[in-house]
């Protein structure tokens, strides 16, 4: 049996205080007197200083607590770091894990938290070798990424509470970095899940809802037939009660095949329309409702789409849960008029930072494809380029053939 002094209970004078429980009301305590707390005499006290809490090296549980926390804390943003880096390709989400790794190395330079170091007794800790019986089984990178974000923020969170006892100016600092991993470990995740669920999807027809219902769906049947595994649903000028028959009549068609592996249908800025009609998703742009809002609208498990023209918008897009990203306007379209297109540079970087799947749009005819995938573009959204064809099926076909003999990977 371990003393009464030792590790995690605070013995001493006192007997029977427990650090662990008490380190809330030690840390509401501090607040009151600048990062200080009162020992048991009164006498207002620096964080880590022992004031009855058992005496001498009475917090030397706590020390080790800290460390462990520490160094797990360290290797789990390490394994996100390389899962994002070498499982993704994805710079953008790599650069985050990275400065969250190099934001807690920081934290643990300062607040006397050295400390931890010396009292670390990897020997003598009781918990080494053991095993939890029910492990998280890693069998993918969002096994990967679920498991090592958990052991992130646990650790961080064993952290904050702590340090609340030792250093209570750190514990502000571990609580920030646990709601960056959070966050993190949503962007990975839906990277991670958009990336499967849009593999092989290289085209995206936007379909305007017409004037006509036949016509629409004779559109979608044939289009659909040609192979093309995503549609998005869009006109500003038709009444809401017929767009959404239009999307109704989209749905009811990709479905008739079965759910499984059938085309995508998203719908364009009606958040509302999607939601209500169970659509795969909604795509929205700057001007319409914040990625954040569109996902509690749709759920889960829809799809969220946004249009990005800066890069700027693009990573916002990735840290606020887009599933997809539409980039440009690329060329001159006679669908729709833009006061300046998106440089190449901006594509660039997008296609070369981003792992979501990428969409670039906007005048995008199968003759200026090569010059996009140049670009590290992969995947392209069109209109007229289809739908106003003499032979829409076969220029989706066209676009789809081209796509793929284009981003082969060189032997």
């Amino acid at each position: 049996m371990r003393p009464v002094g030792d590790g995690f209970r605070g013995g001493g004078s006192v007997g029977t205080g427990h650090a662990f429980s008490n380190s809330k009301l030690q840390l509401k305590a501090s607040r009151h007197h600048g990062g200080r707390r009162r020992g048991t005499t009164g006498k207002i006290m620096a964080a880590g200083e022992s004031g009855g809490l058992g005496g001498q090296g009475s917090t030397t549980g706590i020390w080790r607590a800290i460390d462990a926390s520490a160094n797990r804390a360290g290797e789990a943003l390490r394994v996100l770091e390389d899962v994002l880096r070498f499982g993704l390709d994805d710079e953008h989400l790599t650069r985050l894990a990275k400065d969250l790794r190099h934001d807690l190395a920081g934290v643990l330079t300062r607040h006397g938290l050295w400390r931890r170091m010396a009292a670390r007794d990897v020997i003598g800790d009781v918990g080494a070798g053991l095993e939890a019986e029910a492990a998280l089984s890693r069998s993918g990178l969002a096994d990967l990424v679920a498991a090592n974000a958990a052991r992130a923020a646990q650790a961080l969170r064993s952290l904050q509470e702590c340090a609340a006892v030792v250093a209570t100016e750190a514990t502000a600092e571990f609580e920030s970095l646990r709601y960056r991993v959070y966050t993190l470990e949503r962007a990975a995740t839906t990277a991670v899940r958009a990336s499967d669920r849009l593999a092989g999807v290289s085209l995206c027809v936007l379909v305007d809802g017409g004037h006509e219902a036949a016509a629409f769906a004779r559109l979608m049947e044939s289009l659909v037939e040609a192979g093309v595994r995503m549609f998005q649903v869009r006109d500003k000028s038709l009444p809401l009660p017929l767009l959404a028959e239009r999307v109704r009549t989209a749905l009811a068609i990709v479905r008739r095949g079965g759910e499984a592996g059938r085309p995508i249908v998203v719908v364009n800025d009606r958040v509302d329309v999607a939601a209500a009609l169970t659509a795969d998703g909604a795509h929205v742009g700057a001007d319409d409702l914040p990625v954040p809002l569109t996902r509690r609208v749709v759920g889960p498990e829809r799809l969220v789409g946004r249009t990005a023209h800066t890069v700027a918008e693009a990573h916002s897009a990735v840290v606020d849960g887009a599933d997809y990203l539409g980039i440009g306007p690329c060329f001159t379209s006679p669908t729709k008029s833009f006061a300046e297109h998106a440089p190449p540079e901006f594509l660039r970087t997008v296609c070369g930072e981003v792992s979501l799947p990428t969409f670039a749009i906007g005048g995008i005819t199968a003759e200026r494809l090569e010059s996009l995938v140049s670009l590290g573009v992969k995947r392209v959204a069109v209109a007229s380029a289809v739908t106003r064809a003499a032979d829409p099926p076969r220029a989706a076909r066209e676009l789809m053939a081209a796509l793929a003999r284009l981003t082969v990977p060189a032997p």
